[in-house]
């Protein structure tokens, strides 16, 4: 598709090489960073993934990426690395981490309420507040204060 009405005209191909192509795709670069390496748009990337030998690179390369990745993974667990043993335990045995946030009363029975009792409580509360603001209106006004 190249060119335009006239022969040879519109903007020349560019060429990817499709060794290099597969080397960013290795390293997980996206088609973005990829554009930029090779000096064309992401729009470009696009149109070329459609191409079968051009997304067989990328797709090698993602792969191979991702094998190495997951041989570096290994070694560290291998050699003893916790946060590599336990990402590696939870993606590939299932183990998973597992919070109760259950409660229980006596001998894992239900818990026990008492809305009266709470209704009481509160009550007895609030006639404590009342005579504590009483009696602060009640003190004499002209009483002199602390000197701090």
């Amino acid at each position: 598709m190249a060119g335009g009405a006239r022969s040879g005209s519109g903007r020349k191909r560019i060429k990817i090489d499709l060794a290099e192509l597969e080397k960013l795709c290795s390293l997980q670069c996206t088609d973005e960073e990829v554009a930029s390496f090779f000096g064309v748009s992401p729009r470009t990337i696009e149109r070329r993934k459609k191409q079968p030998g051009f997304a067989e690179a990328m797709a090698r390369g993602k792969a191979r990426g991702r094998l190495s990745l997951r041989r570096s993974l290994w070694g560290l667990a291998v050699k003893g690395n916790p946060a590599a043993n336990i990402f590696l335990s939870k993606n590939l045995l299932g183990y998973k981490d597992v919070l109760s946030n259950e409660h229980s009363g006596p001998d894992g029975g239900p818990i026990q309420v008492s809305v009266l009792e709470a209704l009481h409580r509160r009550r007895n509360q609030l006639a404590e507040q009342r005579k504590l603001n009483e009696a602060a209106i009640q003190a004499p006004a002209n009483k002199p204060k602390a000197q701090v």
